[in-house]
């Protein structure tokens, strides 16, 4: 692809038919906000430059993506796209693009191999403006696509009047342009207001653009829904759907099992090998890598999380910002919190929670259990019940427990305190002191025996 193209996020609008004061853009698809996508798939065709332009509540989609830090375009009022364009055009100038790409943020089902097939059609017939229209039953609030006389407009749906603007082609504007920059600059300043909504469009372009003899093209993508953007709660979810079984499918495709994959949600950043087994329902988010051979089973859900070689993951766990090394056994209803780390041939076992703690190689914590800042040695038995006391209301203390210990039930370790290699817990014992290796240490009450009255 040129890198003399520039891309361009329209991503200002408040998005008041969402019902919400959160910026539009920042609604989550499968756990990512809704300009991740777009972003992802300019990126992927264009490079890193991708500039966005935001508006309503700046500050929180800058705070979303601390990583585009610098490429954020304020349009301080929101006057509409044509006034977005022109805010953002002394940058794209500067820049020294021949072109530029724009495209909607509320749009996250469109793919970069959909959008490089577009700007090739447009650079290929020497289009000055160029935008992607598309075939709907219901055209709705959409931008009408009108053609006359071998030229095409666009009409907003607000402004559109049959009589006057003549009839539509059933084709509606999809809100992703490509204009030379050379020719387009010109055009910004005869962009009016004086519309229903009082807002510059930017589709007002087009036919400026073909007023002033302008190469202009409406490249027709036929019915193809990914292009259109997310302006409701239920448009929300039905878009939602659409990319959770696309992603299902290529996984399926690459060699994942998925049993009850209608139940299935995937992450678009989720990294599963060939040869995994998952049953749903289930929830795989955020930056989770499953290797060969594991198994996660049902009403389980993982974000970010490392899940090393034939490792299983019973039901009903739920794992986040955690690590788990090869041939481990978790849960079922056991939580890993973040900090987590479980290495080669560890289990923890039903309502087993751990939190930036290392449970060592072949280490076991079966059932009811909490372990808190805590490093187990190797092959350690943590008995049922017991509890490491981590927090003395103002800081957090560690506990270290030695490899081949033994952690008698029911018992309560008050950090810091250390327990030595091979060492024995009473059942029952509330430990406050360190206990050396090898020994037997009991911390508990003289059970006292009475005849019954």
């Amino acid at each position: 692809m040129d890198k003399r193209i520039g891309a361009l996020i329209l991503a200002a609008g408040k998005g008041t038919r969402m019902k919400s004061d959160a910026p539009k853009v920042l609604k989550t698809l499968l756990g990512e906000p809704m300009l991740w996508y777009g972003e992802q798939a300019l990126a992927t065709l264009l490079g890193e430059g991708v500039l966005t332009v935001i508006g309503h509540r700046a500050e929180a989609v800058e705070a979303a993506f601390p990583d585009l830090a610098g490429r954020f375009v304020l349009q301080a009022e929101q006057l509409g796209t044509g006034h977005a364009l022109s805010v953002a055009m002394p940058l794209l100038l500067d820049a020294g693009y021949s072109h530029v790409l724009v495209a909607n943020g509320d749009a996250p089902l469109v793919t970069a191999e959909s959008l490089g097939a577009f700007v090739t059609e447009a650079l290929g017939a020497a289009a000055d403006v160029a935008f992607v229209s598309i075939e709907l039953p219901d055209p709705g609030a959409y931008g009408r696509v009108v053609r006359q006389g071998g030229g095409v407009r666009i009409v907003e749906a607000k402004d559109y009047d049959v009589s006057r603007d003549g009839p539509a082609t059933g084709e509606i504007n999809a809100g992703v342009y490509l204009l030379r920059l050379e020719a387009v600059a010109p055009l910004l300043a005869g962009l009016r207001n004086d519309n229903k909504s009082g807002e510059y469009y930017i589709t007002d372009l087009v036919g400026l653009g073909a007023a002033a003899g302008l190469a202009v093209l409406a490249v027709n993508r036929g019915d193809d829904p990914a292009y259109l953007g997310i302006n409701s709660p239920r448009e929300l979810v039905a878009a939602e759907e659409a990319l959770r079984r696309r992603i299902v499918d290529g996984h399926l495709d690459a060699g994942v099992v998925i049993r009850a994959a209608g139940a299935v949600r995937i992450g678009p950043r989720v990294a599963l090998a060939p040869g995994v087994e998952l049953c749903g329902p289930l929830e795989l988010y955020g930056d989770t890598r499953v290797a060969a051979g594991a198994t996660v089973f049902s009403h389980s859900v993982l974000a970010n999380v490392a899940i090393g070689a034939n490792v299983t993951v019973h039901s009903f766990c739920h794992l986040q910002d955690a690590r788990v090394a090869a041939g481990c056994q978790v849960g079922p209803y056991a939580r890993l919190r973040p900090g987590a780390v479980l290495l080669e041939g560890a289990k923890i076992g039903n309502f087993v929670e751990m939190k930036k703690s290392t449970l060592g190689p072949g280490a076991k914590a079966s059932h009811l259990t909490y372990l808190g800042d805590t490093t187990v040695g190797a092959e350690a038995n943590i008995g049922a019940g017991t509890i490491t006391c981590n927090y003395d209301g103002v800081h957090k203390h560690q506990t270290v427990i030695g490899a081949h210990a033994f952690i008698g039930s029911n018992s309560a370790l008050v950090a810091p305190v250390t327990i030595g290699d091979g060492a024995l817990v009473g059942a029952g014992s509330v430990i406050t002191s360190d206990v050396p290796g090898g020994a037997l240490a009991l911390g508990r009450g003289r059970q006292v025996t009475k005849p019954r009255k």
